[in-house]
């Protein structure tokens, strides 16, 4: 296959992927690197994409924000880190992380650790909070606030 096809070829395809869902610089350069094409090509195929508007950063990271939050119950630091791995900017995470409601944030939190108390077995009330506490952290929900919501359960 020549050099000109191949750029057409994989400019094509990732425009048809792009169509479908959305998809970050980050991810489209890897695609374009594991489909074997030149670096140079690479470079004008992303930049047709941001031009014709198949990549958005913030399109992307809203919409990634948004299912992770809904979806797998991801917590604002765990979502900030994989952003960020993807090489997004921190003014577009901080962006996105924003049009998360903050009252429905911490409400989801409480019924988070709600739901995982009743699976949890513990020795006593430091030992819970201990385990709840962890989890929290896991799913990426900021200490403060999980803290805040530790001593609510108490009382």
């Amino acid at each position: 296959m020549s050099e000109n096809s191949l750029y057409i070829t994989a400019l094509n395809k990732a425009m048809s992927l792009c169509s479908v869902r959305e998809y970050c610089i980050e991810d489209i350069s890897l695609k374009l690197q594991t489909w074997g094409v030149a670096k140079k090509d690479s470079e004008k195929i992303i930049a047709t994409l941001l031009k014709e508007n198949f990549i958005n950063e913030q399109r992307y990271a809203d919409a990634f924000t948004r299912d992770k939050f809904r979806y797998n119950k991801w917590g604002k630091v765990k979502i900030s880190a994989h952003l960020r791995a993807k090489k997004i900017s921190a003014e577009i995470i901080r962006s996105a992380l924003e049009k998360i409601d903050n009252e429905l944030y911490r409400t989801f939190i409480k019924d988070l650790l709600a739901s995982h108390r009743r699976t949890v077995k513990a020795k006593n009330q430091y030992d819970l909070k201990g385990k709840l506490l962890r989890y929290g952290l896991s799913k990426g929900f900021e200490s403060e606030i999980l803290y805040e919501l530790l001593n609510d359960l108490e009382e």
